[in-house]
């Protein structure tokens, strides 16, 4: 599934490809060196997401879907524990065995919350906005995740407006960080 279109075409993309980054861990056997480096990559994926639905896809939830505001707040809820393993997970090489059960916890709450996403927040989000609004808002969305941070940040804001004036800076510090650490060049 290929990247473009509407906010929902554009999330679901990202949704697959965080997929297939689960199963390629899960296809190596523990303590692969190349898991760690997976890892890596699911966190960017993750990250990058999070903070472009943070800024661009939960406020339109909040602004045009009935009871908006707290399937905003239980997303962003949901992205604080993503989050918050993510920031474990950084700390762990592929032999450490704390690392097989973070991986696993991850998988559960990322599945867990891309299945609502998918069957409860984007049908009421597609059936509540106007399609030219949802492929704006696609675009807004692809521009956030070329500038967002690429590792956990869980204490960082996950609401407007501190976190999109706040994101593009860390989205800077940890490309530079990746770059001097040959992060993501596996």
């Amino acid at each position: 599934m290929g990247h473009g279109g509407n906010v929902i075409q554009e999330l679901t993309a990202d949704h697959r490809e965080v997929d297939q980054l689960f199963a390629e861990i899960d296809a190596l056997g523990p303590g692969a060196p190349r898991r760690r480096e997976l890892a890596d990559e699911l966190t960017k994926e993750l990250v990058r997401h999070s903070v472009a639905e943070e800024e661009h896809l939960y406020p339109a939830v909040r602004r045009f879907v009935d009871d908006g505001d707290d399937l905003a707040d239980q997303e962003v809820a949901d992205h604080a524990e993503v989050e918050r393993l993510l920031k474990e997970l950084e700390g762990c090489e592929a032999g450490d065995p704390r690392f097989d059960t973070l991986i696993g916890q991850l998988k559960s709450s990322v599945t867990s919350h891309v299945s609502d996403e998918e069957k409860r927040l984007f049908p009421l989000l597609a059936e509540s906005c106007k399609p030219d609004f949802l492929m704006e808002l696609g675009e807004k969305v692809r521009r956030a995740k070329e500038t967002a941070p690429t590792r956990p940040h869980p204490s960082a804001p996950d609401t407007p407006p501190a976190n999109k004036l706040l994101a593009p800076g860390m989205g800077m510090v940890d490309r530079v960080r990746d770059l001097l650490t040959s992060r993501g060049r596996g």
